[in-house]
């Protein structure tokens, strides 16, 4: 049983690249890219089986374990990555996949469980040309990471700019935002916060390994920077969310607070005129009024004076505003 490639590529010297058929195919350029459906058995039974990759790589690459971290093997570095990944129909998903990485000077060997968008976004950069060319392992962990950064970076911008709509609906007071959709955005730019820091940490070790192949420690390092970069758009995108919910909460005890000022102040102008016709409504004898032909309309006119008095009071004693 073969190996589930996905999809491979050969890369010559001038930059030009050749789709590969099978794993075991004679290569026609000088680096080689297989990407791999670690789902398949035919995969972990080739994996386990390769002669190109060190017994320590192999077993990073079929570890159940997903959490982010890196090795360095003599000439040969391993990584496990986080990605977003995505289903057939739908190529933004909020859930999280492992991309398991095996480079070697000849070879790039990628594989993961499930889809991941940096997988295509790579596979068409290289299906365009142009710039994103790869003539060894520095150029293809560039390439490859870089899809990862940009799908990340499309994910802020539109998280960011969620946040700025819902703030000047807020502002405009027609359309205030709501809770949900304040955690939603939320939870994902913390989702997009812990990748980034694992990642970045990832990237931190391999420059600080002094056995890190020198052809890519310039590509280590730059990667670094991006990813503290991004990071720090989405550190922003945060506080910035955090100010919108701190005023959305104010606005919505602002309304309680006016809303309970209302009541109560219905609540004590009705207060005399209840205590006023609870009195004319007791069926006791000798009640005022009882036996006199204008006796409901002088009960109505002492609740209303009541009521009156009442909000002259309040005016004065400096409990009425606007």
């Amino acid at each position: 049983m073969g190996p589930g490639l996905i999809w491979g590529l050969d890369f010559s010297e001038d930059g030009g690249a050749s789709p590969v058929s099978r794993c075991d195919a004679d290569r026609t350029g000088r680096f080689r890219w297989l990407h791999l459906n670690l789902a398949d058995h035919g995969t972990r039974k080739w994996i386990a089986d390769a002669d190109l990759l060190s017994p320590q790589i192999s077993e990073l690459l079929l570890s159940p374990d997903t959490h982010q971290r890196a090795l360095v093997d003599g000439d040969s570095v391993g990584c496990v990555l986080h990605d977003f990944e995505r289903d057939f129909d739908v190529a933004d998903t909020d859930r999280i996949g492992a991309l398991r990485i095996a480079l070697t000077p000849s070879l790039m060997l990628t594989t993961r469980l499930h889809p991941l968008r940096s997988a295509d976004i790579a596979r068409n950069r290289l299906e365009r040309g142009g710039s994103a060319t790869v003539n060894g392992p520095a150029q293809a962990l560039d390439l490859l990471v870089g899809a990862i950064t940009a799908n990340i970076a499309e994910i802020a911008r539109t998280l960011s700019h969620d946040v700025q709509t819902a703030e000047d609906a807020l502002l405009d007071g027609h359309h205030p935002p709501e809770s949900r959709d304040l955690i939603r955005i939320r939870r994902r730019l913390a989702q997009i916060h812990r990748l980034l820091t694992g990642m970045r940490g990832v990237f931190q070790r391999l420059e600080e390994d002094e056995e890190l192949p020198g052809a890519l420690l310039p590509t280590v390092e730059k990667q670094a920077q991006r990813l503290q970069s991004l990071d720090a758009d989405i550190l922003g995108v945060q506080g910035q969310l955090r100010l919108l919910r701190d005023e959305v909460d104010i606005q919505v005890t602002q309304r309680t607070n006016q809303n309970l000022y209302i009541l109560s102040i219905v609540t004590a102008l009705i207060l005399p005129a209840t205590l006023v016709t609870g009195l004319f409504g007791m069926n006791t004898g000798g009640m005022p009024l009882a036996d006199g032909p204008h006796g409901t309309l002088v009960a109505t006119l002492i609740a209303g004076v009541a009521a009156g008095i009442t909000y002259w009071l309040l005016r004065r004693m400096g409990f009425m505003r606007r």
